[in-house]
């Protein structure tokens, strides 16, 4: 007999059951990921915590980490570039993963391509947090054993983030490799859009500016 989780008065789990929920996605992606959107056994307020811990995990692995197996130049590091390097390719893909999967019959919600990403992220940010200690231990000449580390880390996140949008949309694996593959497109065609969009305010900021310098100047 399956026990019902616990919910709290706003219908999600409590915190900690939420993120200790984490665990078992990465160990059980499919049944996980299906029951963290389908059975509300996850939350936006976990997700938020995961992405976060994320955040500070990346911000202490490029300042902690053995000089052996990262170079970072204290004197340029900015907190708030390394930030922006998790939130905008999270929030690219989400945006770009819901709208694709809108028009190819996708079941997933916006909020839920995110939530079910963010929690993909968890082996991401275990593993980097254990790297960090990890390379203060190992000589240069077992770095195999760092970078073999941190392949895992990726791979492991990348098929769960695939197995969260097949059970969150429904798809096939095929459709999903295929929707996953538009999508990192479709982020590639957002970039280029605001790229575009914000030269075409920068140009027409500098053209009134210069009509007002003229102006003023003709006027004096």
């Amino acid at each position: 007999m399956k026990i019902p989780a616990r919910r709290t008065v706003s219908g999600d789990p409590p915190l900690a059951d939420a993120l200790k929920y984490s665990f078992y996605v990465m160990i059980h992606p499919l049944d996980g990921f299906w029951d963290l959107t389908h059975e509300k056994r996850g939350s936006l307020f976990a997700a938020h915590v995961i992405v976060a811990a994320g955040i500070v995990v990346e911000m202490l692995r490029l300042t902690l980490t053995s000089f052996q197996f990262i170079t970072v130049y204290l004197e340029s590091f900015n907190a708030i570039t390394v930030a922006l390097g998790i939130i905008a390719p999270l929030a690219l893909w989400t945006v770009a993963n819901w709208g694709l999967t809108t028009l190819w019959d996708g079941k997933g919600r916006l909020h839920e391509i995110y939530m079910g990403t963010a929690y993909a992220l968890t082996p991401s940010v275990i593993i980097n947090a254990g790297m960090i200690v990890l390379s203060r231990f190992l000589s240069f000449q077992e770095g195999a054993i760092y970078y073999l580390l941190a392949g895992l880390s990726v791979v492991w996140t990348g098929l769960l983030i695939l197995s969260a949008m097949m059970m969150i949309h429904s798809y096939t694996l095929g459709k999903t490799l295929i929707s996953s593959f538009f999508a990192v497109i479709g982020m590639g065609v957002i970039i280029f859009i605001f790229v575009i969009f914000f030269s075409l305010i920068s140009d027409g900021i500098a053209f009134f500016v210069f009509l007002a310098r003229e102006i003023m100047y003709r006027v004096s």
